[in-house]
């Protein structure tokens, strides 16, 4: 691990002592996931402090955890992560937040911390169904209006629910239900452990 990755561990190690549920530095890369509580407190001071300044969201997207790797997820299922930059001190970091409820998964809105969060909240929650709460204007932005489900969470169908057509008799666009047969034609691929490690 390079000097100026160790010393940032050591800083969140600092600062977020018991708020830590995990400090993870690996492919030269440091992750730091928190309670899905802890969110907005923590993001304030990774923002504010000045050996961190973490002044740049570059990225936010969902993931679904139902299925990882070969075995059933063990913990929560939907989690939020978030990539940021520090431009003033050349730093990096991964922050990672599960919602606390696989039913109804809402996570606090980074809006108020980082405002462009704000496209990106909209893109999880169209894709995850991740609720952001807080968010001024929480809306679908990716698929139509009337779309049923989320499409990248794991338990949604290949071929979806609904297809539509045009109907020349109506003169419009019509939804009907997916008339194919339901059919995974894309092969799964989960890589061994140590896959991209390096070391021929």
């Amino acid at each position: 691990m390079s000097p100026s990755l160790e010393a940032l561990k050591g800083r969140l190690q600092n600062l977020f002592e018991g708020r830590a549920r995990a400090l993870v530095a690996d492919r030269g890369e440091l992750s730091l996931t928190v309670a899905a509580h802890d969110l907005l407190p923590v993001a304030g001071v990774l923002r504010d402090d000045p050996q961190l300044g973490f002044d740049t969201l570059i990225d936010l997207c969902g993931v679904d955890y139902l299925n990882y790797g070969n075995a059933p997820w063990e913990g929560l299922r939907f989690c939020s992560v978030v990539h940021l930059l520090s431009v003033r001190n050349n730093l990096r970091l991964r922050l990672k937040t599960f919602a606390a409820d696989d039913e109804f998964p809402v996570i606090a809105s980074l809006t108020a911390v980082w405002p462009a969060a704000g496209w990106f909240e909209r893109e999880s929650f169209d894709l995850f169904g991740i609720i952001y709460e807080g968010h001024h204007d929480l809306r679908r932005i990716l698929t139509d209006y009337g779309f049923v489900g989320h499409p990248f969470r794991k338990d949604f169908p290949v071929s979806g629910y609904v297809e539509m057509r045009y109907d020349a008799e109506q003169g419009r666009v019509i939804y009907q239900p997916v008339s194919i047969e339901p059919r995974e034609n894309i092969p799964r691929i989960v890589r061994e452990d140590g896959y991209g490690a390096g070391g021929g």
